[in-house]
């Protein structure tokens, strides 16, 4: 019922602060006078009266101390008190000296101020913590309360707590505290006592804890999956408190605390990145982003937009998608300048109008087919995007001088075993080439590089490929479909039992392609630590887990067993044999086979001209010609390797 009061107007909390002082302005006189009230000289205590009236209506009005909302008075408010108080004292003595000059006669002494000073702020700040004790005792005594630990008594779990207190409509009561450093255990935040963590299963048990609310920035990520495994043990919600950026707006909403997911479970510490060296790498260039729609080209845009650049051309041929990233960048970017420009990078003459129009400096490239299924079926197009395409680009990065071409690649361009990432391979190979043969007097270049061999242009692009593996909330990845099938109650499909892969955030990889494309001299292939391996099945018992349901019991699920061209095991990247450290420790340089540009630009005509004609047997047998590690599996051209192998 309580809880249900409406909000008091402010004039009759300004009306009760009035009051309050005109009774601290009684006893401080009446103390003064040792409790004889027969001495006081009432004439002279009415005019008083009038005086603290008219000087605290005076600041209470312009310092409004009534504003804030008394069932959640705060030290803010608090400290709005005091300097009130002090202030409306301070003219007292002003307005009592001043009289004394001109009229000889004492209005309040000076003793009475004193006194009347600090218990109007006792007066003053006691009621309105009562008020807000009350509130919460009306609020916690509903014996149906959701038991909340709070996990860090920082400054962010001190906000978790006030936020839920201002809330009057959550059913929660914070039961403690928890935290990992010993030095804070056993003391008290706001009358909730902070325990040891290291206790967190006991205390679980012990109070009936319904959920744990990770209110730190700063838990490790080994330390949060414990917690996280010890409370599904236990069946205890865990939730989680919104970024810092959103604390520091200062609008939270216990709305904003929601169920942790499982990418949190899955990040690992920030990477640090060369700032300065990428800003004067970057200042005021004009750079074009091919795929910009998709996840990895649209954070690659985001992560330019913290540096000073120059014109940012956003190239997709998804209208939608693009469309969409565009006006993301208008809300959040309207100042900055950049260009969406719709195009299919296999389109020669649209491309080129691209390069005439804009002639950008630096080029990341993350225009690419991707799914491997997908791309099983349609090995054609797979050509002529990730390969035509990617040519295309090249090309005409050299022929308009840009600088740099940053080349996104994938983990499955390694030893590849499906169309996608023998295509991706193929990329890679034909870019490696052209850098290397830029400026070799030995190569006779064609088509749209011929003009290189006049020796007039001296070329300057530097091509680099970045690879990294999988990423976390990408369009069509493993973890969206997990969600959307949770939802739907599932079952949730999984392709083998054993099947594992390598996760990586999209922030954290474009971090990395920028890095990479930073200290690139040109020619290499730059390849991402992944951290470790995560087997899927498990991936998906905890994020249903993670839902509040179980495993094989509210949620089935099921094996559809390994798709067309699917490994079981991804390649690890950070093998100390196939690549070489950098001075990045998550960035190393592959060690692969160097090609002869001629052969390579001659092999990858062939492979478009039976992409052109449809005829996928005849492009995947090409494919297997310029890879010749790509070997098939789980797929209908496994039987072109073994004519392969049975060739004399």
């Amino acid at each position: 019922m309580f809880t249900k009061l409406q909000i008091v107007s402010r004039w009759i909390i300004f009306t009760i602060d009035i009051c309050l002082s005109i009774f601290a302005l009684l006893f401080a006189i009446v103390l003064q006078h040792n409790f004889a009230i027969v001495t006081i000289d009432f004439a002279a205590f009415y005019k008083a009266v009038v005086l603290v009236i008219a000087v605290n209506s005076l600041v209470f009005y312009s310092v409004k101390t009534f504003a804030g909302i008394v069932r959640y008075t705060s030290a803010q408010d608090s400290f709005r008190i005091l300097f009130a108080v002090i202030l409306s004292s301070l003219i007292l003595f002003f307005v009592h000296a001043l009289a004394i000059v001109i009229t000889g006669q004492h209005v309040i002494s000076n003793v009475a101020i004193i006194v009347y000073t600090l218990f109007s702020f006792l007066l003053l700040i006691t009621y309105r913590i009562m008020v807000k004790y009350f509130f919460m005792y009306i609020k916690n005594a509903n014996l149906d309360q959701i038991r909340i630990i709070i996990y860090g008594a920082g400054e962010a779990g001190v906000a978790t707590k006030r936020t839920f207190d201002h809330d009057a409509k959550v059913n929660k009561a914070i039961i403690a505290f928890v935290d990992d450093d010993v030095r804070k255990v056993g003391k008290t935040i706001d009358g909730v006592k902070i325990l040891d963590a290291a206790n967190l299963e006991h205390l679980i048990v012990k109070h009936e804890v319904d959920e744990i609310i990770f209110a730190s920035y700063t838990i490790p990520l080994e330390r949060k999956n414990q917690i996280v495994d010890i409370c599904l043990e236990n069946e205890v919600k865990i939730l989680n408190i919104p970024s810092p950026e959103v604390w520091a707006k200062g609008d939270v909403t216990t709305a904003q605390i929601q169920n942790i997911n499982i990418e949190d479970l899955l990040n690992r510490k920030t990477i640090q990145i060369d700032i300065e060296g990428i800003q004067n790498q970057l200042k005021s260039k004009r750079i074009l982003i091919t795929g910009a729609a998709g996840s990895i080209g649209s954070e690659i845009v985001r992560q330019l937009l913290k540096f000073e650049t120059g014109l940012i051309i956003l190239c997709d041929q998804s209208e939608t998608a693009l469309h969409h990233i565009y006006l993301e960048l208008e809300e959040t970017h309207a100042n900055t300048n950049f260009h969406a420009f719709v195009g299919d990078v296999k389109d020669q003459k649209r491309m080129q109008h691209l390069f005439d129009t804009y002639k950008p400096h630096y080029v990341y490239h993350a225009a690419a087919y991707k799914h491997v299924p997908l791309m099983e079926d349609n090995a054609g197009e797979a050509i002529k995007t990730n390969v035509s395409g990617t040519k295309t680009i090249a090309d005409l990065s050299v022929k308009h001088g840009v600088q740099k071409f940053v080349m996104i690649s994938t983990d499955k361009a390694v030893n590849p075993t499906n169309v996608m990432g023998a295509s991706k391979r193929i990329a890679e190979i034909y870019v490696q080439s052209l850098n290397n043969s830029l400026n070799n007097p030995n190569v006779i270049f064609s088509n749209g590089l011929s003009y290189l061999n006049e020796g007039n242009v001296k070329p300057i692009t530097k091509f680099i490929t970045t690879r990294f593996g999988n990423v976390l909330g990408s369009n069509g990845s493993v973890i969206p479909r997990f969600k959307q099938q949770i939802e739907k109650g599932g079952p949730v499909t999984v392709t083998h039992p054993e099947i594992t892969r390598y996760f990586m955030t999209i922030p954290e990889a474009c971090r990395l392609v920028l890095e990479a494309g930073c200290m690139g001299k040109g020619g290499e292939i730059f390849v991402f630590d992944m951290g470790k391996s995560v087997k899927i099945v498990e991936l998906a018992k905890k994020m249903i887990r993670l839902a509040g349901l179980i495993p094989n019991q509210d949620i089935k699920i099921a094996y559809s067993g390994l798709r067309p061209g699917e490994k079981l095991f991804e390649e690890l990247l950070n093998d100390s044999e196939n690549t070489m450290p950098t001075h990045h420790e998550k960035i190393m340089i592959g060690q692969v086979r160097e090609y002869v540009f001629n052969d390579i630009e001659s092999q990858i005509y062939q492979l478009l001209a039976c992409a052109n004609t449809n005829n996928i047997r005849q492009v995947v047998q090409q494919m297997k010609v310029i890879v010749p590690e790509f070997k098939s599996k789980n797929s209908v051209f496994e039987e072109l390797d073994a004519q392969i192998q049975n060739k004399p």
